[in-house]
């Protein structure tokens, strides 16, 4: 046998040594080491029971799309009246209700729960008319007034370019969406926005700012973003005190076709 041959066959020896080594270590059981400063502590005393999150039955498909209302929830429209809607004016709620729907009645103003509310998990579905016409702020213009004072927006941005701090899912005038996920006009939109009430010390202004995250169609837009005050359409935020506050339902001058709300419910927190 010459040299080269047996070079080769000891090679070869050797990688499959290591290769049994290898498997051998790495059936081996690895045995925890505690950390430092960790003896006599168990992982029992890292576990708690109590206090026990409260059951809540999700909703139920609903024909057409969406769910119903969680157990837990506040049914704002089931479909067939504003019961729990008044007119900011005072008096009833005058817009057009119809096919499970309602639609915005510009001639009659903006809408408001009866309810007031602090923190909140709020769920809304809004639809642009197929037949929409107009441009920028003139197209399916609206908006969800949390606590009556911060207006999450809400327009047709299908193909209907604008300024960016005043399109769907903006906090309007202030925090520019991370996207546009809107559906083209005639289908239905989804707004699921959870909000934190602020908190003010004595001479009025914030101890803790009002935050907000918005989730447009299952796409976030506003992630936890903080709000400076209220929402001006002109001028800048203003910081105003206040205690818990109604959902608003804006009923906008433009000259395009009103846009309708479905399936509306909202969660205390």
């Amino acid at each position: 046998m010459n040299g080269k041959k047996l070079t080769v066959r000891m090679m070869l020896a050797a990688f499959a040594c290591a290769a049994c080594l290898s498997a051998q270590a790495q059936d081996k059981k690895q045995e925890f080491v505690m950390p430092t400063g960790y003896a006599g502590i168990t992982h029992e005393m890292s576990e708690f029971y109590e206090p026990v999150p409260p059951v809540v039955t999700p909703g139920t498909e609903l024909k057409g799309g969406g769910f119903t209302a969680p157990s837990d929830a506040v049914v704002l429209f089931d479909g067939k009246d504003l019961s729990q809607w008044e007119s900011v004016k005072g008096g009833p709620a005058e817009w057009d209700v119809h096919d499970g729907v309602f639609t915005v009645n510009k001639k009659k103003g903006d809408i408001q729960t009866k309810q007031k509310f602090d923190s909140f998990q709020l769920h809304i579905e809004w639809c642009v008319p197929e037949n929409i016409t107009g441009e920028s702020q003139l197209r399916g213009n609206s908006g969800v007034f949390l606590q009556g004072l911060y207006e999450v927006q809400i327009l047709d941005c299908y193909n209907n370019p604008t300024y960016v701090n005043g399109q769907t899912g903006s906090i309007y005038k202030q925090s520019i969406p991370l996207a546009n996920a809107m559906r083209k006009p005639g289908e239905w939109n989804v707004y699921d926005i959870i909000y934190n009430a602020p908190t003010f010390k004595k001479d009025g202004s914030y101890r803790t700012h009002p935050t907000v995250t918005v989730i447009h169609n299952g796409v976030v837009l506003q992630n936890n973003t903080t709000i400076l005050g209220t929402t001006e359409w002109i001028g800048f935020p203003q910081v105003k005190a206040h205690g818990a506050g109604p959902i608003i339902l804006q009923s906008h001058g433009d000259p395009s076709e009103p846009i309708s709300f479905r399936n509306i419910w909202i969660r205390e927190l």
